[in-house]
């Protein structure tokens, strides 16, 4: 498609085309609400727990749509995102608060990198790196957030996401929220088990330290070696797969998300945090 905000060849294309990085959404997700005012927000307006497949329809629907659709989709899109998160608010906190914005769209670049690269053997360059941060940038600015709110370059968000994951402090509902995340209720019930136990380990294993050590999770070195054994097998699997195959969650994403716009008059305005 060529009147999106990206082209085909883009990194941000590249790697967020691949379904697997849905399996990484519990790090990223803890990782945003790590930060105590966005949990605050999630835990007072969330629907995670009571419908969490919903809350990961709206999530990757406006991720795949900035990512893959036209601007326009994009900007109608995140102008409702914008437009509902004007009610989630609280005695210190604002989903719309530019501070809030850049720590979520950090934590999104942060955990597509380190997982695309373990899944598909790749360390990126530095130039890599620069292009794939500038451009996961929109995840803030579509919102209306501030550019220059933002860490400038790839090295100025280095040293930002060291600061932020050295000193956060999670919060009484972060904890909660974690719960609501890691023992979800979905339907089938023992059915998931076995898939929910590989998330809880992936997200665990793709968690920072001191956030980790902070949510309570144990981490010896039996659960590191599991961890490890999982992402070689995925590695060794997943790459292999044919890509119509691996892009399947975007295709659909995508399309039950143009529905939903082609009746956007009709509809209320949705969060991707609640």
């Amino acid at each position: 498609m060529t009147d999106g905000i990206f082209k085909d060849g883009d990194l941000i294309r590249v790697i967020s085309q691949e379904g697997a990085l849905i399996a990484a959404g519990g790090a990223a997700s803890l990782l945003q609400t790590a930060h105590p005012k966005v949990a605050q927000g999630v835990f007072d307006h969330s629907y995670t727990a009571d419908d969490p497949t919903r809350r990961l329809r709206n999530t990757m629907g406006w991720l795949y749509i900035v990512q893959f659709g036209t601007r326009e989709e994009a900007e109608t899109l995140s102008a409702l995102v914008t437009k509902g998160h004007e009610a989630i608010t609280g005695p210190d906190y604002e989903a719309n608060d530019p501070e809030l914005q850049v720590w979520v769209a950090s934590t999104l670049f942060a955990v597509a990198t380190q997982f695309y690269q373990l899944l598909f053997r790749r360390t990126f360059s530095e130039a890599e790196l620069e292009e794939f941060y500038r451009q996961t940038k929109v995840y803030a600015t579509i919102l209306a957030c501030p550019e220059g709110r933002m860490p400038e370059t790839y090295r100025d968000f280095r040293r930002y996401y060291a600061d932020m994951l050295n000193t956060l402090e999670i919060s009484d509902a972060s904890r909660a929220v974690a719960e609501q995340v890691l023992h979800p209720r979905l339907p089938g019930g023992p059915l998931n088990a076995p898939g929910l136990m590989m998330i809880r380990l992936l997200t665990a294993g793709l968690m920072p330290e001191p956030i980790r050590v902070q949510y309570g999770w144990k981490w010896s070195r039996a659960r590191a070696f599991r961890f490890r054994l999982l992402m070689s097998a995925l590695a060794l699997v997943y790459p292999r797969l044919p890509r119509r195959i691996r892009t399947l969650p975007r295709e659909y994403y995508l399309h039950s998300t143009r529905t939903m716009l082609s009746k956007v008059k009709r509809r209320p305005a949705i969060s991707v945090r609640s």
